[in-house]
């Protein structure tokens, strides 16, 4: 009995030392999805990122960070907006000053904001409806505003800042109207554009 336990035991842990990969496996694994990313191979580059995600952690800070913002772009690409919200969220929290993510995130969180204009619109005539659907609005507004206003304090653009301005005025946001050049000077300090992955 002893001596099937300590078989069973041994073979468990030769099929987990067989499965774990190392760091330099991983880091082999995300230099394969970066050439099939770059080559257009995007449905290879999909499936070769989701097979490095639950191993990312092994991967150094920095080529996590380019990692998380390549797949998340990927998943945006094909049209997995939650997904993409996920991996762009944790390059976000590790890199607050990379404005291109912040960008991304800004019009992710867009597209929520989008969908719950047209749903308000259409229930004008049932007025719990329609409050409950406008507070919905006012919170994804509220969320996508950091990000586009990150985004454009380091790289301004015309349409994003009418973008930003018509989204307080719809909230009836004053305050957040009069204050955002003196956010956006104060925003426009450390930016990055670019992440290291070495």
């Amino acid at each position: 009995m002893l001596k099937k336990a300590i078989i069973i035991l041994l073979i468990s842990f030769s099929a987990m030392a067989a499965y774990a990969q190392t760091a330099d496996e991983v880091y082999n694994q995300y230099l394969d999805f970066n050439l099939a990313r770059l080559q257009g191979e995007t449905d290879k580059a999909l499936t070769l990122g989701q097979d490095i995600i639950p191993n990312a952690d092994k991967l150094k800070d920095n080529v996590r960070n380019n990692f998380y913002y390549s797949i998340g772009n990927l998943f945006e690409n094909d049209g997995q907006s939650v997904k993409a919200i996920e991996y762009y969220e944790k390059v976000a929290a590790a890199v607050p000053n990379y404005y291109v993510v912040q960008r991304a995130l800004g019009y992710q969180y867009l597209k929520q904001v989008d969908d719950l204009d047209a749903k308000i619109n259409a229930t004008q005539s049932d007025i719990n409806e329609n409050k409950r659907l406008t507070d919905l609005y006012t919170a994804a507004v509220k969320k996508a505003l950091p990000y586009l206003e990150k985004a454009q304090a380091c790289d301004p653009n015309d349409d994003t800042l009418a973008l930003i301005k018509t989204l307080y005025k719809k909230t009836k946001n004053p305050q957040g109207l009069a204050t955002l050049n003196t956010r956006l000077s104060a925003l426009s300090k450390n930016c990055i554009d670019l992440l290291d992955d070495k």
